[in-house]
């Protein structure tokens, strides 16, 4: 494309969930093409036939087409113009850019005004000035795919919103579960079956208080499914921390209750959905990039879901042209914090990438250092080597170290294993 700057026509498109607005420019910088439309197919339709007489009657043989990525009010139009039959005879590329880079850019035109017009002469200068360094928009091979497992992190995400939610209604009814420290809690787990039945089916803390540790070793035995290595020693920690726990006026009892009771089954549907989620990403993954789903999955820890998530973001691997040009996108690097002599260790991550995928890649490495000796060993390096924020900088690391192998193997299209890196037959 840089040998064919001359013969191509730079397009901004403004996209908002009603409109598209348009800005069409050369290589010199002149305006070639100005128009709004209604952001539907007719709309779309409209700026095509506009696009191509503009191509036409300006002897230019490209296209470059970018507009803000916009929720999902730019899928449509980006996939539109992508894959149209008659434009595709002038080699379009078109990126749905990151909006901060194009408001970044915009803080170099001194003085202008806000307005959808001049957003879309913006970003037809921003391609025109050859800035983007995103990869073209993929069309919808990876559409369905990426649904899902976006989906699957919403509802990851739920979870954790109402976990975090009840537990406010736990500490009022139950105290000490909540605040005790680790060696001295009954469980191990909050939010786990034994916990749930013991905040859900005891009315008040002195039904356990009173209860004789007869009762209680056998309801742990119970709801634990005998999974507890020391189910007397449970029952008596459960006790005690019944028995330091604050009291309420008994008239509390039966709503925080019906909300304890609330909460668990909206984890539990959830966790349902999540479950047939999985299901769906198994299948649909199943029916397109065999080869590098094989590459990913041959690392220990990658299942189906984990690598369905990755490769739903970043598509096919010829979009990146380094390890560190992958690790950018996902938001996995650091800014250097340096001034004169002075270099600060403490640097934040980026986090300005794709965060669905940089959710999945950290997933994966945390599976991957539990099963691999080599990423297990690298983790605790890392998590040694400071006193604060040790899980999540080591985690973060080890995500990174993820990345270059992952890079590896799907550029060479090549399996995994301990000792040695095979290609694909």
């Amino acid at each position: 494309m840089k040998n064919n700057i001359m013969s191509t026509l730079f397009v901004g498109i403004d996209v908002s969930s009603k409109t598209n607005v348009l800005c069409a420019l050369d290589f010199q910088g002149n305006k070639l093409l100005n128009l709004r439309a209604l952001n539907n197919q007719p709309g779309a339709e409209s700026i095509l036939k506009s696009i191509l007489d503009c191509l036409n009657s300006n002897s230019l043989k490209y296209a470059v087409i970018a507009l803000e990525s916009t929720s999902i009010y730019s899928t449509h139009i980006a996939n539109y113009l992508s894959s149209n039959e008659i434009l595709l005879a002038y080699k379009p590329l078109v990126y749905c850019l990151n909006p901060k880079t194009i408001a970044n850019y915009r803080k170099s035109f001194v003085d202008i005004d806000k307005t959808d017009p001049l957003d879309a002469y913006i970003i037809a200068d921003f391609s025109r000035c050859g800035r983007i360094t995103s990869s073209p928009w993929r069309g919808a091979q990876f559409l369905a795919l990426q649904r899902l497992t976006r989906h699957r992190l919403h509802l990851v995400e739920s979870i954790t919103r109402e976990k975090a939610y009840m537990v406010s209604n736990i500490y009022l009814k139950f105290s000490q579960l909540v605040t005790l420290d680790k060696e001295n809690k009954p469980f191990s787990n909050t939010y786990g079956a034994t916990s749930a039945a013991v905040l859900t089916e005891f009315l008040s803390l002195d039904d356990i208080t009173y209860s004789s540790i007869e009762d209680l070793v056998a309801f742990v035995r119970e709801k634990g499914k005998n999974r507890f290595s020391n189910p007397l020693e449970t029952a008596k920690l459960l006790k005690k921390a019944a028995r330091d726990s604050y009291r309420l006026d008994k008239v509390l009892y039966e709503p925080l209750n019906i909300s304890i009771a609330s909460s668990f089954n909206v984890i539990k549907a959830l966790e349902n959905e999540i479950k047939t989620i999985d299901k769906a990403i198994e299948k649909t993954i199943k029916g397109i990039n065999t080869t590098e789903y094989q590459s990913l999955t041959s690392v220990q820890g990658i299942g189906p879901v984990l690598a369905s998530g990755i490769l739903a973001e970043i598509g096919t691997m010829t979009s990146f042209g380094s390890h560190d040009s992958l690790a950018k996108y996902a938001g996995l690097t650091w800014r250097v914090n340096q001034s004169g002599n002075y270099s600060s260790d403490n640097t934040r991550m980026t986090k300005t990438g794709n965060k669905y995928l940089r959710y999945y890649l950290i997933e994966s490495a945390n599976s991957v250092k539990n099963r691999n000796p080599e990423y297990r060993e690298y983790y605790y390096k890392k998590y040694g080597e400071v006193t604060t924020h040790q899980h999540k900088r080591a985690l973060a690391l080890t995500s990174r170290k993820l990345i270059r192998l992952i890079f590896s193997l799907l550029t060479k299209n090549q399996i995994y294993s301990n000792d040695k890196v095979g290609e694909i037959k």
